[in-house]
């Protein structure tokens, strides 16, 4: 069953019903480090855009998006805008990326006040891109 057909607008899933849908350890790992890194807490929101409808998690810092999850069965994808200020610390950045995120990177149109990246993440060297890309939007609280 498809995650937008589990929970309605209405049936708001918790974080750990979304946990046990991906049920993948990287998805657990990428949540506790931004939350670790930005102290802050997810936001759970709910979209109806036919490209990703359903439930997703969203991650903000003072106002600013730093990265959007779409649970998947045993995956997620993150979706991470680089905007004109953060482009060419990018472009310094991904030839250090893993070659799936180097080709979102280079396949991604410059829209809307930046390129958006809808990224897969199956394994640790995504998530770490994604990681990387979001500390180019906002620097990390010092521990």
């Amino acid at each position: 069953m498809e995650w937008h057909e589990m929970y309605s607008k209405n049936n708001q899933p918790s974080l750990e019903e979304i946990a046990d849908f991906v049920n993948n350890p990287i998805w657990k790992k990428f949540n506790d480090q931004l939350q670790s890194l930005y102290h802050i807490q997810p936001k759970l929101s709910h979209s109806s855009c036919s490209m990703q409808p359903g439930w997703n998690v969203k991650y903000q810092k003072s106002g600013k998006s730093l990265c959007t999850l779409y649970p998947m069965s045993g995956f997620f994808l993150a979706l991470v805008v680089i905007g004109n200020k953060e482009m060419g610390e990018a472009e310094l950045l991904i030839p250090s990326c893993d070659a799936y995120t180097k080709s979102v990177f280079q396949d991604s149109v410059f829209s809307a006040g930046g390129k958006w990246l809808m990224l897969k993440i199956v394994d640790e060297k995504v998530s770490d891109d994604v990681t990387s890309l979001i500390q180019l939007r906002v620097k990390p609280k010092n521990k």
